[in-house]
């Protein structure tokens, strides 16, 4: 018996990059695979020049992406974005046992009930749960998300000279990155409840894996952008003054500035916290035991350290680099080091194949 059939034929899969393009910066991860686990080949960061025209945002955030990927030196074109915020659904389903033609238009007609938007100028899809031999009902999870934020994506992509050929939820590749982890792996075999808080300038998104496999994915429109907000018009100054000061050495931030910080933080920590009652109520998994924190906020000093002493589960600081070794060349190495809890979404999205 030919196992290795894939060699034989000569196919092979297709390389991505996986292409995370948040509201203050671009980030890039190409990813090899192989038995022994994933392997980073490539990375880049780029910030995106602040502009309060839209169409000035637009064209800075173009040239973000073509300036990330020519510095990171990223041999493949091919992406896979992600998509989050209100333009975005992630819900659960349970039907009574279906005929597999059924499938599809009851999906579509709960996504019509479930979403928050109009799923008929929405791309909606699903995943079914295995079937145990006694199970007489149809479940798994639906995916939704409105057709203007997956062509604003892919758009951006295709002018940056990029190929959108994927489009993923940045809960899901949170999950994924996880998941493809050892520790990720280890943790789903002994029912180990963990989130992901992923906290970017303009959406923070809790991503939690039930013990039965269903994904649990909420994205809160309060989050850095309006934290340093907070903190500026406390202490009278500018938002670019404020992301300098939380950008340094937490060492050298005053004492005042560390309360400001404590009480722009309320609204997000009020948030998770409802969040998780909201998640244990309704789950039958144990409650959340740990909290990996990630996204470009998570690197401010202090941050985590707040969250940790207010939130009911500890809070740590989420590198997934830390686990996945680095290939590529010394700037890629300093990139996972100092910002790799920023790129954790971007790898979440390498991890899918084609």
């Amino acid at each position: 018996m030919i196992k290795d059939w894939k060699h034989l034929f000569e196919f092979k899969k297709t390389d991505v990059l996986g292409l995370d393009i948040g509201s203050c910066a671009v980030k890039m991860v190409a990813l090899r695979k192989n038995d022994t686990g994933y392997t980073t080949t490539a990375a880049g960061i780029t910030e995106i020049a602040a502009s309060e025209d839209d169409n000035q945002r637009r064209t800075n955030t173009i040239r973000a992406i073509r300036k990330c990927f020519e510095s990171a030196r990223i041999k493949t074109k091919l992406a896979v974005c992600g998509v989050n915020g209100q333009e975005v659904a992630v819900r659960d389903f349970e039907f009574p046992s279906l005929l597999p033609e059924e499938i599809a238009a009851a999906i579509s007609l709960e996504a019509s009930q479930v979403c928050p938007f109009s799923a008929e100028d929405s791309a909606v899809d699903y995943h079914l749960m295995p079937k145990d031999d006694d199970d007489n009902e149809t479940s798994g999870v639906l995916v939704a998300a409105t057709n203007t934020l997956i062509k604003s994506k892919t758009q951006l992509a295709k002018e940056a000279r990029l190929n959108c050929i994927l489009m993923d939820v940045d809960g899901l590749a949170l999950l994924n990155c996880y998941n493809g982890l050892e520790d990720g792996q280890e943790d789903s075999q002994t029912n180990r409840t963990i989130a992901i808080l992923n906290v970017g300038g303009s959406y923070t998104t809790l991503a939690i894996m039930d013990n039965d496999g269903r994904p649990f994915i909420r994205d809160m429109t309060y989050s850095g952008n309006d934290i340093m907000a907070q903190i500026a018009a406390e202490n009278n100054t500018s938002m670019e003054t404020v992301g300098g000061i939380l950008s340094g050495d937490p060492a050298t931030i005053e004492p005042g500035f560390h309360d400001s910080l404590e009480k722009a933080c309320q609204k997000l920590i009020a948030d998770v916290t409802e969040t998780l009652r909201y998640y244990t109520a309704q789950s039958s998994s144990s409650n959340v035991e740990k909290i990996l924190v990630s996204g470009g906020f998570a690197l401010v000093g202090g941050f985590v350290e707040l969250l940790n002493r207010r939130l009911g589960a500890e809070a740590v600081l989420w590198n997934p680099f830390d686990k996945i070794p680095c290939d590529g060349n010394r700037q890629c190495e300093d990139i996972l080091s100092k910002a790799g809890p920023a790129m954790a979404v971007a790898a979440g999205l390498a991890m899918r194949t084609i």
